[in-house]
């Protein structure tokens, strides 16, 4: 989670359970946005690899790393625009309406559409992300000892939204089609946006007709007997259309101060957030895999999702969110024309257009450019392969390096990454010892974040599709049997398929994945299977059996539902008895988890069935370990920077370590590319090799990261007692230091 603080306070009178009620109103907002957006993650790849642009591996990890990349550096800017021009609320409701629009455009199926829906995403998750945590806040006085445990309610929001996304996102878009679960994901972020806005009841309803519009769209148009898809994708124009005017109107409001507490907004809100956690709920309770376990965790998360809107409810009937909170630093020089013709808001606006078109060249790395619509890269690609034809391991490895760096998103992040080392070196210079060697501590530690990121994140690439080709994910009730050899027998094609033959034809995912999409409409459809003798103990399961693979994107933020409130208590236990492991402590235990998580991974493929299958449960431990790790470095890497670095070079640290987020990103893509299967003939219309081609290709990249990661939690445990000192914990922080 990204926290940044507000530089004032807000007086605030009314709580809940000692917090502010605004906190719970934007608790929601969080919640939703972040389903809307992990709800995308889970299935961007599988889109990529089984929708209509049929990418392969390598392309689609390509973008998959450029758009996260991306992702995690604009929230820098974001911040920026914020602090001195916009305001938090403004931000947000701009971050919101542009993360709306680029969910709806994701059920475009057309290559620009594409593009343009990551670019929306990138840029409105820039101005969303920092700027409502620097609302929460803000609802608390300076020094408030209440202000960590409302960060805590708040983070549990975000993985709150994080864990359902894939459940219901995931599920539906991998069970019924692509656009359902986009279609979810856009319906999430317009009710975020209804639950935050509210400047005037006007609004507040726009957004939720626009929610229920979308949703009209997305669910009931395509069972409508139209001429053609062209008239659902005009709608979905004019969706956009209504979303920009629905748009102007909310900031004409903010901008005219029209920011009314009403008895009627105050209630509508409430019953926003009561309907769409109760349908939320419902749909999980509904839709799920037919198993125990899946029922379970589906349970999990919907009855938690219910105790959060009644406690919301009840909260938002003592008041909602301030309308102080967020405001603009200065709202004279918003309306201060530029260059004589329209106001400095507007032209923030326009700007953001503009910038749009080059987020959409750089996540496509200008492929509408070149004349096969592959991305543009500095380095040839004859270079890179000879590198890649090398017996030499490190030439191999240098191959992928250069060619994902020379491409333009690339290329950026690694620009913006040189005038940074550059810009803190030359601070660096400047400072005092203490000061210095205080620096030093957080751009050490903030390596080993980029390291701990880089490795993490193979989550959303290569262990998603580790977890669709090669994790034993069917729960089957009946399997093959002597008797029936040589019998033709009607069966529902699941993932035990893979890798077994039908009479004498091998069964692939990709054979799996084109039955699937021809029969869309019956998700329960059979086909007919020759029984041979190889096929004796071959399980035999219906779909609802199945559990999709983009649902195990939710397991991690579940874990952290689970255990978060448990490592907050353990840490506060260990600090009154004066044992609390210091900072570096906790990023080599990080480290050291994250590394065991990948070698669980990797010991499940070793012990791999005769089908190149694995055990589910090697998963769940590899899951459970990394989240174990997170919890050690990701809360307190910010509180970190805000403790150790000078006063006048805070933003610029911060900036630094979301530039080092987003390489590793890219980074986590890079490594990624080791897992990816090549295409045969091209980098479309890719061939899937069986389960028992594939398990030790993932397996052997995670023991390498497995490796890497242990490696480095011992050069990181190496380092404490050097960077205990340089911490200088006996001296307070110095806020002017320069020499």
């Amino acid at each position: 989670m990204t926290v940044s603080y507000a530089s004032a306070s807000m007086p605030q009178s009314r709580t809940m359970f000692g917090h502010p009620t605004g906190l719970f109103t934007l608790f929601f907002a969080e919640m939703w946005e972040r389903f809307s957006f992990y709800g995308m993650r889970a299935l961007l790849v599988f889109y990529m690899l089984k929708g209509f642009l049929e990418y392969g591996d390598s392309d689609a990890y390509a973008v998959y790393g450029s758009y996260t990349a991306l992702v995690y550096m604009t929230p820098f800017f974001g911040g920026m625009l914020a602090d001195r021009l916009l305001g938090a609320r403004r931000a947000v409701v701009l971050g919101g309406l542009l993360m709306a629009a680029g969910h709806l455009m994701m059920t475009v199926e057309t290559s620009l559409g594409f593009f343009a829906a990551l670019a929306l995403l990138i840029c409105g998750n820039g101005f969303f992300k920092p700027n409502i945590s620097t609302i929460v806040g803000s609802l608390y006085p300076q020094g408030s000892p209440r202000r960590d445990g409302g960060f805590t309610i708040f983070y549990m929001g975000v993985n709150l939204g994080a864990a359902m996304s894939p459940l219901l996102c995931g599920y539906i878009g991998e069970t019924l089609g692509w656009h359902y679960g986009f279609g979810l994901a856009t319906i999430g972020m317009l009710v975020g946006i209804a639950v935050f806005v509210a400047p005037s009841l006007m609004s507040q309803v726009l957004m939720f007709l626009l929610a229920l519009a979308a949703a009209f769209n997305i669910f009931l148009v395509p069972e409508m007997k139209l001429p053609n898809d062209a008239i659902r994708m005009h709608l979905n124009y004019v969706l956009l259309a209504a979303l920009a005017l629905a748009g102007w109107i909310t900031f004409q409001e903010l901008g005219q101060g029209k920011i009314r507490e009403s008895l009627l907004s105050t209630y509508l809100a409430r019953v926003v957030i009561m309907a769409g956690a109760v349908t939320a709920a419902v749909v999980l309770f509904w839709q799920h895999p037919d198993n125990p376990f899946s029922r379970a965790v589906n349970v999990f998360v919907g009855v938690s999702l219910l105790i959060a809107a009644v406690v919301a409810w009840v909260a938002l009937g003592r008041g909602g969110l301030p309308k102080e909170a967020g405001a603009p630093p200065d709202r004279e020089r918003l309306c201060r024309p530029v260059l004589g013709i329209i106001s400095t808001e507007s032209a923030v606006y326009l700007g953001t257009l503009a910038v749009l078109v080059i987020f959409v060249l750089l996540v496509s790395g200008f492929a509408f450019f070149t004349h096969d619509h592959r991305p543009v890269t500095l380095v040839s690609d004859e270079y890179t392969h000879g590198l890649a034809a090398s017996e030499n391991a490190a030439a191999r490895i240098l191959a992928v390096f250069v060619s994902e760096m020379s491409r333009p998103a690339g290329l950026a992040l690694l620009l913006a990454g040189l005038t940074a080392i550059v810009y803190l070196t030359f601070e660096i210079l400047r400072l005092d010892k203490v000061p210095r060697e205080r620096l030093y501590v957080v751009l050490i530690l903030t390596f080993f974040s980029m390291l701990f990121w880089a490795f993490f994140e193979q989550a959303g690439s290569s262990v998603n599709n580790f977890t669709d080709r090669n994790v034993d994910r069917v729960f089957e009730r009946d399997h093959i049997t002597q008797e029936q050899i040589g019998q033709t027998i009607d069966i529902q094609p699941t993932q035990e398929q893979l890798g077994h033959y039908n009479g004498g034809e091998l069964f692939t995912l990709n054979m799996l994945d084109e039955l699937r999409d021809e029969n869309k409409k019956q998700p329960d459809f059979t086909i007919s299977w020759q029984v041979t003798e190889n096929n004796v103990g071959m399980g035999v399961g219906k779909r609802v059996e199945e559990i999709p693979a983009s649902t195990f994107q939710s397991v991690n933020p579940i874990y952290i539902l689970l255990f978060g409130l448990v490592f907050t208590a353990l840490w506060g236990f260990l600090s009154k008895r004066g044992r609390e492991p210091s900072t570096p402590v906790k990023f080599s235990l990080g480290l050291l988890q994250l590394g065991l998580g990948f070698a669980a991974f990797w010991y499940g493929a070793q012990t791999s069935n005769e089908r190149g299958m694995v055990l589910l449960s090697w998963l769940y431990l590899g899951y459970l370990l990394q989240t174990t790790g997170e919890l050690c470095i990701s809360p307190v890497g910010l509180s970190m920077i805000s403790k150790l670095s000078p006063g006048h070079l805070v933003s610029t640290v911060m900036g630094t370590w979301f530039l080092a987020t987003a390489f590793s990103q890219y980074l986590a893509a890079i490594i990624s590319q080791f897992t990816g299967v090549k295409s045969e003939g091209g980098t479309s219309g890719m061939v899937v090799p069986p389960p028992t081609e594939t398990v030790h290709l993932y397996g052997d990249v995670f023991g390498k990261i497995a490796v890497a990661a242990i490696i480095s939690a011992l050069i990181c445990f190496s380092l404490v007692p050097l960077l205990k000192q340089w911490m200088h914990q006996e001296q307070k922080p110095e806020t002017t230091t320069e020499a």
